[in-house]
Order: C-alpha cells, then structure tokens, then sequence
C-alpha cells in the first residue's frame, strides 16, 4: 500500500512556515482528508531540549562557530529520528497526510551557514541519510528585510538564530538550497507576498497528490 503523501514546509525565521503549515493542514482537512501537522524541533524529549536551547533557557558552551553547528546538528539528527519513528512514519503508512513545519533542509541551511563551514554539507546530509524523503518540501523564499520585520512583530523572545546577518545569509542559501538535495521534490514560493496569495501558491503545488481533491 502506497502511504500518504508527507509534505515540508521550509524557510529563514519570519518566512511564514508555521502560519502556512497550519493553514495547509486546514484546507486539506476540510477536504475530507485524513493530516497530520507536525514541526521539528518536535514535541519529543530531544526536541523539547533543542527548543529550550534556542530559546536560551537551556545554554551551550562555546562560541558560535563550527564545533556548536555540530553539537545542535547532532541533537537535531536525533531528534528527527525519534521524530519520525514516533510520529510521522506511523501516519504516513496508515494514509494520514504529514505537513510538517521545516525538517533536514532545516538542518543543512542553519548548522552549515552558522557554523560558516560549507564544506560541512555532505557531513550533514549524512548524519540524517536514513530520514524518509518527503514527497514535496516547499521553500518559501522571503527578503531578509520583510522576514526582520515579522520577527520584531511577534510578541516571542528572540532566539539563537535571530541575528540579522545570518538570516540574510540563510536566505541567500535557501534560494539555492535545491543543489544540496539531487533529486528531489522542492518548489519555491515567494513568501514577500500577503498570506493569502502565499497560501493559493501552496495548497495549488500539493492537491495534485490527492486523486480527486477538490481545487
């Protein structure tokens, strides 16, 4: 039995990933289809840990830099592996959709440009070769300019990677981030828009996984 469709979206901070998510697995929903909405850092133990650290209430030692790129590497690895043992796989063979907000793309695009060590990739890519490969990961492409200014909307506190540089060095990377993934399903939106056109753009790239799914 084929499983059902898993979806990722992608993007810098203040992209829009995690309204879209919501918004996708919504809209699915309410075409009688069976979806799950996820996000990593996930709910588990390892990702209730990496999301302390990023938030700063839980510190790493040591400055940024390639050893901490890493150290958050490896916890990220494992915890998509709990991740998808727990929570996604189980879904995806009963023939519930998976969306999930960001996923190893995450991964490779934060740890190898804040590590600023490219040559980190294939190390990256390797650490996370046995995670199942979505269906389709869009990237939602965003000026730096517009993803700051939803930042310092929110009402959050800031977290590790909320540095203005290193944004708009991921947001150069995601533009390109397809030559890191052969193979693969990715399609890029422009996110700069308003989050209704944003969205008529994602929902359109996933209904023609579901066989008779209305438009």
């Amino acid at each position: 039995m084929r499983s059902a469709p898993f979806f990722v979206l992608e993007g810098i901070d203040g992209a829009g990933t995690t309204t879209q998510t919501a918004r996708l697995s919504e809209a699915l929903r309410s075409r009688n289809l069976e979806v799950h909405a996820t996000r990593e850092p996930s709910d588990g133990p390892v990702g209730m840990l990496l999301r302390q650290i990023l938030t700063g209430r839980v510190v790493t030692p040591g400055e940024a830099g390639p050893l901490r790129a890493a150290k958050l590497a490896l916890l990220f690895a494992a915890d998509r592996m709990d991740h998808l043992e727990v929570e996604v796989l189980p879904r995806l063979t009963a023939g519930e959709c998976v969306v999930s907000d960001r996923y190893d793309h995450s991964t490779v695009a934060y740890q190898s440009v804040s590590g600023r060590d490219p040559g980190s990739i294939p190390w990256l890519r390797e650490l996370n070769r046995f995670a199942r490969r979505p269906d389709l990961t869009i990237v939602l492409d965003v000026s730096p300019e517009v993803a700051r200014a939803r930042r310092l909307s929110r009402s959050s506190a800031k977290e590790l990677f909320d540095d203005d540089d290193l944004q708009g060095r991921l947001a150069r990377f995601y533009l390109e981030i397809d030559a890191h993934f052969p193979g693969e399903r990715i399609a890029h939106v422009s996110a700069d828009r308003d989050v209704d056109a944003v969205f008529a753009d994602v929902l359109a790239l996933t209904l023609p996984f579901f066989e008779g799914a209305s438009p």
